[in-house]
């Protein structure tokens, strides 16, 4: 299987995390740990946008040096590894890590040498929010940023200039030749009308006393910082050691420059910058360019975005910081029901609005009443009707031949989905095998079987057993991608030690109370 190259956007640092980004983490996990459940060599990277002015800005109004809150706020990133048990291989943070300045100036200078870069005297709309220029079309009706609902600032300045358009018919032609996939087809449809109504040329520079000098140079002018997105785009090569010496630049080679798969996962606010901007750097630098990039669309708090402001500044209630930093989420209902919400909820396409009640309840149904009940109940019959030894089957029933069958199709089904981007499909596949468990059961009724015994075992309850058993362990297997902490609980539980099950105890505990 060849090299598979996930990673999530780097958010910027002028606050704590919120659960939006949780959900990209926890996707990009998914498809981290589902490949290594195949056998695939994976590097799943994630990191932190730190170069922004966004970030001086809170800085400024919190009246702290910069540096101090990139770095306090970059930690609360890098922390959520173990509260959503994160299996991310490298994170990059832009202001610290020497890679990344090596990268960006080597991918600038490429860029130069390719002649994309003229000086231009500017005169714009900017959010500072979304760090990029808007047309006044591309505005709300009253003149305010559509995701952020603040009015652009009037910036005029003399900056570096990309030429975007001279990519526009290559880029047209990857994507709709499927080379640069992007996922679902409504934002390929999205990226190919932008490029159909025609690509400007994007500043790629901010004057260094607007950046209150901090940022990265432009090589060879100091007056000028490269622009943040510029910065922030390339950690997906510079991580990789782009530019570096040639020992540094081997990951480059491995898992950017090799044939396999490079793949993004992205929000859909920012889909411009990594199905237009992105490649078109790449292709101006001589680069290959990522394989696929997966889009998803926003949590929503009472229908609104969740946004990192506004869990700071939140009050008590469903809509408070609690309810969208996750790290204070898991504190209180743990791992394993804030990612299978993240991923049993979420659709594909639309927005997903989150509420306490609405994951307490998907817990309670799904992982205490479902997964945890299913094999309680199977370990307790193994335990009640053979001294917790688990038979081998020898004779097979409709209800048994069924449930392997289901079985039999289990893994396919979740690699389809995932491939596919369904993550609530993908789980959903899993939550199969604890239904037709269940009809199993209700079809096979061992306790009547176990009661008509006499003396000599019934092949049909040995053979119900084993073949519940067999699901609940492969239960466990294909839900390590999601619930890698749940999943181990539930082969161990259906594990033999000493040719015997381990007594039953809860998996879960019910969250509603």
């Amino acid at each position: 299987m060849s090299s598979y190259y996930v990673t999530t956007t780097i958010p910027y640092v002028n606050a704590r995390p919120h659960l939006g980004f949780a959900l990209e983490l926890v996707q990009a996990d998914v498809l981290a740990r589902h490949r290594r459940t195949r056998g695939g060599a994976v590097r799943f990277l994630s990191g932190t946008d730190e170069n922004s002015l966004k970030n001086v800005l809170a800085a400024e109004n919190e009246g702290v040096d910069v540096q101090d809150l990139v770095d306090r706020n970059a930690a609360a990133f890098a922390e959520l590894a173990a509260p959503l048990a994160l299996s991310f291989d490298d994170f990059i943070r832009t202001s610290r890590d020497p890679r990344h300045r090596i990268g960006v100036e080597y991918l600038w200078r490429r860029c130069a040498e390719a002649g994309d870069f003229y000086r231009k005297e500017y005169v714009g709309l900017y959010c500072v929010g979304c760090e990029a220029f808007f047309a006044e079309s591309e505005l709300t009706e009253d003149g305010r940023c559509p995701d952020h609902g603040t009015e652009p600032q009037q910036v005029s300045e003399e900056n570096w200039f990309f030429r975007l358009s001279r990519y526009q018919e290559q880029l047209r032609e990857l994507i709709t030749s499927g080379r640069l996939r992007i996922e679902p087809e409504s934002r390929r449809n999205e990226v190919l009308a932008l490029i159909d109504s025609g690509l400007r040329d994007f500043s790629v520079s901010r004057s260094r006393a607007r950046a209150r000098g901090w940022g990265i140079p432009v090589p060879g002018d100091e007056e000028q910082v490269v622009y943040v997105w510029w910065d922030a785009l390339g950690n997906y090569v510079t991580s990789l050691g782009l530019g570096g010496s040639d020992t540094d630049a081997e990951p480059y080679r491995t898992w950017w420059a090799g044939d396999g798969e490079r793949v993004h996962l992205v929000g859909k606010g920012v889909l411009r910058f990594h199905a237009v901007y992105w490649p078109a750097m790449l292709l101006s630098a001589g680069l290959p360019l990522p394989t696929r990039v997966l889009v998803h669309d926003y949590l929503t708090v009472s229908g609104r975005k969740i946004s990192k402001s506004a869990a700071a500044g939140a009050g008590s209630g469903a809509g408070s910081a609690s309810a969208v930093d996750p790290a204070a989420l898991v504190s209180r209902f743990g791992t394993d029901a804030v990612r299978w919400w993240l991923l049993r909820e979420v659709p594909r396409v639309g927005d997903a609005d989150f509420t306490e009640e609405r994951l307490i309840a998907r817990a309670d149904a799904d992982l205490a009443g479902g997964f945890g009940n299913l094999v309680h109940r199977v370990v307790t019959m193994v335990h009640r009707y053979r001294d917790g030894v688990v038979p081998t089957a020898t004779v097979s029933t409709t209800a048994t031949s069924e449930l392997r069958a289901v079985c039999a199709r289990a893994a396919g089904r979740v690699d389809a989905a995932l491939d596919a981007f369904d993550y609530r499909a993908a789980a959903g596949a899993v939550w199969t095998l604890v239904e037709e468990a269940n009809r199993c059961i209700d079809r096979t009724r061992p306790w009547e079987l176990a009661k008509a015994e006499r003396g000599a075992a019934d092949p049909r309850l040995d053979a119900a057993l084993a073949a519940l058993v067999a699901a609940c362990r492969e239960v466990g297997e294909q839900l390590r991608p999601f619930l890698p902490d749940a999943a181990d609980r539930i082969v161990v539980r259906c594990t033999p030690v000493d040719g015997r099950l381990p007594e039953s105890e809860p998996l879960f505990a019910r969250l509603g109370g």
